[in-house]
């Protein structure tokens, strides 16, 4: 793990609009505090800079660890993981009620590497549709 000074912190949380940049979950309603994604992982030589960071909750964070490609389940391919900082969400990613779709060989791999679609998060993102922050505005 990497030193995120505070400043950093800050900008990366207020860039987000404090949604995971991967699967937009807010962390308002949220007991953990999200992570600090390096997007490019340290152990790859990724950079402590805001190019290289997003907000990840803690599923979508853990569940990425140092991974920067998974397998596409459609080809069985390999295909980048999501890069909240050179791909556009909408171009990857669909909301289909409270399920994410992948539309591309990147957004499918990244549903897949990251558990996106796991009963858990789909419990939570029903609560969060009741609360009107599902999906999210910037998703809509």
């Amino acid at each position: 793990m990497s030193y995120i000074p505070a400043d950093m912190r800050r900008f990366v949380l207020k860039r987000a609009h404090n949604l995971c940049e991967y699967c937009g979950l807010s962390q308002v309603g949220q007991a953990a505090t999200f992570h600090i994604d390096h997007i490019i992982p340290v152990t790859a030589n990724g950079p402590t800079d805001t190019g290289n960071l997003a907000l990840a909750c803690v599923a979508c964070s853990l569940y990425k660890s140092a991974q920067q490609t998974a397998l596409d389940p459609l080809s069985n391919k390999p295909a980048t993981i999501f890069n909240p900082r050179l791909d556009i969400w909408q171009e990857h990613f669909q909301w289909q009620d409270v399920q994410l779709v992948g539309l591309t060989p990147t957004g499918r791999a990244t549903i897949k590497a990251l558990k996106m679609n796991r009963p858990a998060i789909l419990a939570i993102r029903q609560e969060e549709h009741f609360f009107d922050r599902h999906p999210p505005k910037w998703h809509r």
